[in-house]
């Protein structure tokens, strides 16, 4: 297929790359202001609304992954409207965008989160469980909304909510290991919110599916099928690590540094099921956290 990819200098975007040209696709970049031009790629300026919509004629289908980090800093009220429109203005943009081809794609497959679902608890929760209430859940339903005019217009979209992904370099996981490391990581909070977690190389599988697939279509839950609570990641990963996990951290200290974002992103609980993954024909990789943590973290491991 000829794929066109946003967001591709991204912890997914970076990987799954090269992994779609192995496979002997033809991808092309959707490329910001300030980037050196190439001819293959296309360029866009979601801020301002502007992309090259003659350029993006042609291709089978498109995976939009761009978005503002989450967890780059506190969530003041310039971050939160910087999270928002750098999904929604950009989804909204390339949905519309598509939707105006003569030939649009076949397929979008596009980012969304598990943040959807807000604080759950124990609720074991599928593609077809409410929306929670609060910051996170209304982007989500904000983001994933923005793709309806590509779903009017006839193509099949793909709607990823990702829970923590997993990676060797990178991602939530570089932020952890050097407190694991020295022997002082351990639960957050009370330990007992669920995390629900997905290795990088399971992200690139279900993309792979996600494209081809014609089945797949609307929410698909991006998780392991087997979620922990935080006190059993903490374990794991220690235990992979060849080390304790008691130092935990109280809730009131990371809501004293960390502000809203605390409570949307490590101390909220969501036992998320990727339910339509496994009606699917995708088989994990990687289902468990310790093999998961066994994989990524082997010495040496790019």
């Amino acid at each position: 297929m000829r794929i066109l990819v946003s967001g591709s200098s991204g912890l997914v975007g970076s990987a799954l790359l090269p992994v779609l040209s192995a496979e002997g696709h033809t991808v092309a970049r959707l490329t910001r202001p300030g980037k050196p031009p190439d001819p293959g790629n296309v360029r866009w300026d979601s801020a301002r609304g502007r992309i090259d919509a003659s350029a993006l004629e042609g291709f089978d289908a498109v995976v939009h992954l761009a978005g503002e980090n989450i967890a780059s800093g506190r969530w003041t009220a310039a971050q939160r409207q910087r999270i928002r429109d750098s999904r929604v203005k950009s989804t909204r943009l390339i949905a519309e965008s598509l939707a105006g081809l003569n030939r649009p794609p076949r397929a979008l497959v596009t980012a969304s989160a598990i943040g959807f679902y807000g604080d759950r608890g124990d609720e074991v929760l599928t593609e077809e469980s409410a929306a929670g209430n609060g910051f996170l859940p209304g982007v989500c339903q904000e983001w994933e909304a923005a793709n309806e005019p590509a779903a009017r217009r006839g193509i099949r979209v793909v709607k990823l909510r990702f829970g923590m992904i997993l990676a060797g370099r990178g991602g939530a996981l570089k932020t952890m290991l050097p407190a694991f490391k020295l022997g002082l990581g351990g639960p957050l909070g009370s330990g007992r919110q669920w995390v629900s977690w997905i290795a990088l190389d399971d992200v690139l599988g279900v993309i792979g599916v996600a494209l081809e697939d014609e089945r797949l279509r609307g929410p698909v839950n991006v998780v392991a099928p087997n979620a922990v609570t935080n006190r059993d990641f903490s374990r794991s990963l220690a235990h992979v690590l060849h080390r304790p996990a008691i130092m935990s951290v109280p809730a009131f200290a990371l809501r004293l540094a960390l502000g809203e974002m605390a409570d949307g992103l490590l101390l909220a609980s969501a036992r998320v099921s990727p339910a339509r993954l496994q009606s699917s024909a995708y088989r994990f990789l990687y289902p468990d956290l310790e093999g998961a943590f066994q994989h990524l973290l082997q010495p040496g491991r790019n």
